[in-house]
This record gives structure tokens, sequence and C-alpha cells, in this order.
């Protein structure tokens, strides 16, 4: 097997990275991973690992970090104290993780490529006087990794992701205990009799409406810095490298958004990317609409069979149908 670094996803042909991309995960995929490149505050790289042939066999972006605006990515915030990489290797976003390998390899081959990628991340990192990290790896990919590195993987957070049985969301809310179907009908009716105006739409026709939204929420959550500029332009950024794919649900009160979802559908998931609700002018469960129901139709529709809800109010992903299982880092000393 042969190791490369590459500098952009563009030298890897979108197909080849997504044969090894599309079981893992949006974060990790072609599409999005080039649209992280314009990111002004890390420097990326890709390790490749091929075979005689020239197959693509595993993959992993490295990122150089220079300045992390994402406390959740800061390693003095998730990491022991004498532990500070400055590298992260696999997804930099999106709080879920894991090396890229081929399916269908087999274990001995897999690990191979998995000892490669940390060979290589490890040699990037040495090369700027610093140490990596995998943060967020999904618990297979961290059980995969471990016998690789020094320590034992810390636990970071708990991960959501929500079955979608059948084929509509009739069939959803009837896989969920009978107190809860009760309470979900009752939040959708409630929700509907508010009149509020729903539309999907493609992100980049609402850029301005959900900038301001999301930096409110941020707000709400005590970062600061998170301005409406700061926010419009991430989404933005989103907007321009995702195209079509970057999707949003929206309910309007007349002219104003009162609380948008911003999701992808991508594999057999559907991947919850952003949710902001406009606290001044509540609406019944507004936010439980944005975050979980609407989506779910959506899924139905484009066929995916998981909604990832992601981390935080585990409690309440559970409630609506939610697997949870750990996100794990590992840290070479």
């Amino acid at each position: 097997m042969i190791t490369t670094l590459v500098d952009s996803a563009s030298a890897v042909p979108a197909a080849e990275w997504e044969h090894l991309a599309r079981p893992a995960g949006l974060y990790l995929s072609h599409q999005w991973l080039a649209g992280e490149e314009d990111d002004p505050t890390a420097r990326c790289a890709y390790a490749l690992v091929r075979d005689r042939a020239g197959t693509l066999l595993a993959a992993a972006p490295l990122y150089l970090v220079r300045d992390e605006p994402n406390d959740y990515y800061q390693p003095a915030t998730v990491l022991p104290t004498h532990l500070r990489p400055r590298v992260i290797a696999g997804a930099r976003r999106g709080y879920h993780n894991t090396p890229l390998t081929a399916p269908g390899l087999g274990a001995a081959e897999r690990d191979g490529c998995l000892l490669l990628l940390r060979d290589a991340a490890r040699h990037f990192a040495d090369r700027h006087g610093t140490t990596h990290w995998w943060p967020y790896l999904t618990a297979p990919a961290a059980a995969r990794l471990a016998p690789l590195y020094p320590g034992r993987p810390l636990r970071l957070e708990d991960d959501a992701l929500i079955p979608l049985p059948g084929t509509g969301v009739d069939d959803y809310i009837a896989s969920l205990p009978s107190r809860r179907r009760a309470g979900i009908r009752r939040e959708r009716r409630a929700f509907a009799a508010a009149g509020l105006d729903v539309r999907h739409q493609a992100l980049a026709d609402c850029l301005y409406d959900a900038g301001a939204l999301l930096a409110g929420h941020q707000r709400d959550h005590g970062h600061d810095r998170d301005g409406v500029d700061a926010m419009t332009g991430l989404l933005e950024r989103q907007a321009a490298a995702m195209g079509d794919e970057a999707r949003v649900v929206a309910a309007y009160d007349g002219r104003r958004m009162a609380g948008f979802c911003l999701y992808y559908h991508y594999g057999s998931t559907t991947w919850i990317r952003a949710v902001a609700v406009d606290r001044r002018h509540p609406a019944p469960h507004l936010y439980f609409n944005l975050m979980y129901y609407l989506p779910v139709e959506d899924a139905y529709v484009h066929g995916t069979t998981a909604l990832h809800a992601g981390m935080t109010t585990i409690e309440a992903k559970r409630r609506r149908g939610a697997s949870v299982s750990g996100l794990w880092a590992l840290v070479d000393q």
C-alpha cells in the first residue's frame, strides 16, 4: 500500500472519494470537505492510501488549526489539560467522525490502512511541531483506532439517531410508545393550528433571515462573537459549497421568518445541521416541529431511513425515538 498527501479534495475524483465516504456520513463527503477548504482558520491536507493498482483504500482529511472558533473543537475545552494537539484528523465539523476505508476490506487490510492513516497524521503534525487527535469518533471508529494510540478513548458526548421505519411520518409515530405518540400528535396539531406558513427552500434563498435567527440562537447560548455577519457569512459559504443540497424548512409569520431548520439528505440519513427560532415571537411547539417532525416528513419523501439529530438535549431526542451512542476522542501523545 502507498500513502500520499494532497492539498485539496479536488485531487481525488468525487466518485472515488464517495465510494469510501457515503457510508460514513455527510461531514466526510467530497462536496462538504471541498467547501471547508475556504475556511481560513485551518490549513487542510488529505492522507490517501492506495494499493499498487492505484485503487483508493483509505483516506482522512487533516487540519492544522490556526484559530478554532468552535468551543467544542478546542482541545482546552474537551481534553485533559496536558493534551493540546493542533492537528485534527478526520471531520472538523458536524460532531461525527470516522476514518474512511473502502467497503469490503478484510480485517487485516483495513487495520493496515488505519495504521498508515495514523502514521500520515502523525507525520503531518510532527512537521508543524504538534500532535494530532480524532474528535467525535463514532463508537465503532474509536474501537478500530484505539489499538494504534497510547491512551484510552475519551468519551466526549452522546449522539442521537432517530430510525425512520416504514414509508411515512405516520409509521414513524406508530413506532413510538403510546404516550409519546399522543404527545407528538398534540405538538403537530398545535403547530398546524397556529397557521404559520411552512416553506421548503434552498439555503441560498433565505440566507439573511436564517443568519439573523442563527446569530440570536448562538447569543442565547453564550456565543457572543457569533454575530449576524459571522453567521450569515457561514451560511453563505455553506450555500455556495453545497448548492441545492443545502435544504431549509422554515416557518413564516407573514414576511417574518419565525424559525428554520437546515438539513441535508446524504446516504441513507437526513442530517440536521442547524435549527433556530425567534424567541421574541413564540409559536406552539415551533422548535420541535422544525427540529424533528418537518424534517422527518421530508426524509420520507427523499427515501432516507434515519434522522441524525446529533448532540445535546439527548433526553428530548430519546423521547422522539432516538437511539443514543457515544462519541469519543483519541489523542496521539
